[in-house]
């Protein structure tokens, strides 16, 4: 019996990148994918690979598209780009597509505001979804979904591991882009920001990350979350800390299958 693999690919802004190394790995050593789920950076990321984009694609995408292309600063109140030109983007490289028309089923989280409650979308717009999901609070505007007021899943569930699990995985492989220890340079009001949800994201993890079978920890976290300046070396390390995992998480998943005979 062959389980069922989830993906649960967590936040982390530019350094949520290394899923695309990750990604790549994983298609090499034929690990087939059957859910994934994702918040924020993990949710565009997933979005795009489960609607089928090449890695190749997503990789030059992310290394070569200019600020300007999906950079839009606001006069709202509420914060200072207003995602338009993202949602835009996002609607174009996923065709349009609805979340529940993606070959791999997928979970989209976001974090409603108002009540602090988890929002887990399974249909409806891909573009809508991530938008929400990748609503960094402060810098980005918030995204309304029915109503409710909604910002980046990091916030309440950085690497949504319960959220792919309840889609039906067995066996789960959970990518944490945040961990770092050491001290992060903060020089403006965007580091103020980005280093504050860093922190309140640290204090939920552990609880939820424990649900995983296996978690990868790309070693990006020395990296800002907002600056997308060194992105092929945190790609390359999301592809070489897969690498280095691969034997232990095919041995997982053998010993899943011996103890399922």
């Amino acid at each position: 019996m062959k389980p069922k693999i989830g993906l649960a690919l967590g936040s982390g802004g530019a350094r949520g990148l290394a899923h695309i190394g990750v990604l790549r790995v994983l298609e090499e050593h034929n690990i087939p994918i059957d859910y994934i789920s994702g918040s924020s950076m993990g949710s565009l990321v997933g979005a795009l690979y489960a609607n089928g984009n090449d890695l190749n694609m997503l990789e030059k995408l992310a290394i070569h598209l200019k600020r300007k292309y999906w950079v839009d600063f606001s006069v709202s109140k509420l914060g200072l780009v207003s995602g338009e030109k993202i949602k835009e983007l996002i609607r174009i490289l996923t065709h349009g597509k609805n979340i529940e028309d993606l070959s791999i089923p997928l979970a989209i989280v976001a974090t409603d505001i108002e009540n602090g409650e988890r929002v887990v979308f399974r249909e409806g717009p891909i573009f809508q979804a991530v938008r929400a999901s990748i609503s960094i609070p402060g810098i980005f505007v918030p995204e309304t979904v029915n109503g409710r007021i909604l910002v980046d899943g990091g916030v309440i569930d950085r690497v949504p591991v319960h959220a792919v699990r309840d889609m039906g995985a067995d066996f789960v492989i959970a990518v944490d882009v945040g961990l770092y220890d050491s001290k992060m340079k903060v020089n403006s009001i965007f580091d103020v920001i980005a280093q504050t949800i860093d922190i309140m994201e640290r204090q939920n993890l552990y609880h939820q990350i424990i649900a995983a079978d296996y978690v990868i920890r790309p070693e990006v976290g020395h990296n800002s979350s907002i600056s997308f300046t060194n992105i092929e070396n945190i790609i390359a390390e999301g592809y070489r800390i897969a690498k280095e995992s691969m034997n232990e998480i095919k041995s997982l998943i053998q010993q899943w299958e011996d103890t399922h005979e």
